[in-house]
């Protein structure tokens, strides 16, 4: 996957979190939504599949809960 392709589904990925993450935990995702996913990747950077993309914002997510 390239970053182009994670930047187009990051919103998606994002949506999927907070379907099934607990009510109190949507400001930390409200965070990541302001956050421009072309920050977070380079033009070189490289993500095998969906699975890791999905898997990469979830760390993202997790890490954000454990500063919070």
């Amino acid at each position: 996957m390239e970053a182009l392709e994670f930047i187009s589904n990051y919103n998606k990925y994002l949506e999927e979190i907070e379907q099934v993450i607990k009510p109190e935990l949507l400001p930390v995702l409200q965070k990541l939504k302001e956050t421009d996913p072309h920050d977070l990747l380079s033009h070189e950077s490289w993500l095998i599949n969906s699975n890791h993309a999905r898997g990469y914002v979830w760390s993202l997510f997790i890490s954000k809960c454990r500063k919070e």
